[in-house]
C-alpha cells in the first residue's frame, strides 16, 4: 500500500507542483488512512477499498475529536488519492464519490498593518551584524514580494538578478516565475550578498542565498524562529511567515495593483485564490481614502506598473 502512496505523491509533484510541505501533509494523511485500514479493517490492498471504509474513517476522526478543518484536509487528500486509484485502474468506482465533507469556516487570511511590517524590518535593520543584514534582507524581500517562506529559503545565487531587479522563483514541478523587487530590496540584498554572506563562511559549492551560522542553507524552521524573535520584540506575537505574504497581497491591492498582477506575483494558479484578499482591503483604507502603506514598497512600482509587472512571468 505504501508503494502506491509514493507513486501518487510523485505524480502530484510532477503534475501540480505541490510544495514540499503540502506533499508531506498528503503523505502523513494517507499513511494514517492506510494504517487505519490495515489495523481496523484488515485491508492489505487498495483494490479492496470501499465507501464504507471511508465513512468509518471519518467517524474515527470525529470520535477522536479532530477539528473539522483537519478532517476536511485529510478527506481532500483521500479524495485525490481515490481519483488516482480509479485513473490507474486499481479501482473501478470511486469510493469517495458522494462522501460528505466536514463543513469548515471560510478561510480568512490575516494581514498586519504597513506600520507593523515596517517595525519588524526596522528592528532587524538596527543590527548591522551579518545576521542583522541577512534578516533585514529576508524580511524586506518577503514584505515586498509576498514569497512563500519555502520559496525564500530555496533561493540560490543564480536566482537573484539585481541588475534587472527580479528574483527567479522555482517550483518543484520545474515551473518558474520571475518576481520584481523594488530598489530598496535590491540595495539591501546587494549589501547582504557583498558584506554579510561571505562572513557566514559558506563552502565554494554552497549556492543558497540565505545562510545559517554553519554556512549552509537556512531552513524554513530557522527562518520561523528568526521571525518569531523580531515579532515578539515588535509586540506582534501572532505573526507568521504567511502573515507577511497575506499582508503584501492586501497592501498591494489597496494601493491599486491589478488583481491579476498580484496573482502572478504570488504564483496563484487561479485568480479566485487571490480574490479572497479583496475583503481585507477596506481594513487598511483610512477614512479620508488614503492608504497607510509604505510608499517605497508600492507607489514606486505602481508608477512604473507596466514595466514592473510585465516582468512577472510564469514558465
Amino acid at each position: 500500500m505504501q508503494e502506491v502512496i509514493e507513486q501518487f505523491l510523485a505524480g502530484v509533484v510532477r503534475e501540480r507542483g505541490l510544495s514540499p510541505n503540502t506533499v508531506a501533509a498528503y503523505r502523513n494523511d494517507l499513511e494514517q488512512f492506510a494504517a487505519y485500514l490495515r489495523e481496523r479493517c484488515h485491508l492489505a490492498e487498495w483494490n479492496a477499498l470501499r465507501s464504507e471504509h471511508l465513512e468509518a474513517f471519518l467517524q474515527y476522526l470525529r470520535d477522536r475529536q479532530y477539528a473539522d478543518t483537519t478532517a476536511a484536509r485529510k478527506l481532500a487528500a483521500i479524495k485525490a488519492f481515490c481519483q488516482y486509484l480509479v485513473r490507474n485502474g486499481i479501482l473501478e468506482d470511486n469510493p469517495a464519490d458522494g462522501l460528505p465533507v466536514p463543513r469548515v469556516g471560510r478561510f480568512a487570511p490575516r494581514a498586519i498593518s504597513p506600520e507593523d511590517v515596517r517595525s519588524l524590518i526596522a528592528i532587524a535593520s538596527s543590527d548591522r551584524s551579518p545576521e542583522g543584514l541577512r534578516d533585514q534582507a529576508m524580511l524586506l524581500t518577503l514584505a515586498t514580494t509576498g514569497l512563500r517562506v519555502s520559496e525564500l529559503t530555496s533561493l540560490d545565487l543564480d536566482d537573484v538578478d539585481l541588475a534587472r531587479g527580479e528574483l527567479v522563483v522555482r517550483r518543484p514541478n520545474g515551473r518558474e516565475r520571475r518576481v520584481p523587487i523594488n530598489s530598496e530590496a535590491v540595495q539591501v540584498l546587494r549589501e547582504y550578498l557583498e558584506r554579510a554572506r561571505p562572513l557566514f563562511a559558506p563552502s565554494k559549492t554552497e549556492r543558497a542565498v540565505f545562510l545559517n551560522h554553519r554556512g549552509t542553507r537556512l531552513t524554513r524552521q530557522g527562518f520561523w524562529l528568526i521571525l518569531k524573535g523580531y515579532a515578539e520584540a515588535a509586540g506582534l506575537p501572532d505573526v507568521t511567515p504567511h502573515t507577511l505574504r497575506h499582508s503584501f497581497a492586501v497592501h498591494a491591492l489597496a494601493n491599486g495593483w491589478d488583481l491579476r498582477d498580484v496573482q502572478r506575483i504570488l504564483g496563484h494558479v487561479s485568480p479566485a485564490t487571490t480574490q479572497v484578499y479583496r475583503q481585507l482591503v477596506e481594513q487598511v483604507i483610512q477614512p479620508d481614502g488614503q492608504v497607510p502603506a509604505h510608499a517605497e514598497y508600492f507607489e514606486r512600482v505602481s508608477d512604473e506598473q507596466g514595466a514592473a509587472t510585465s516582468r512577472v512571468t510564469q514558465h
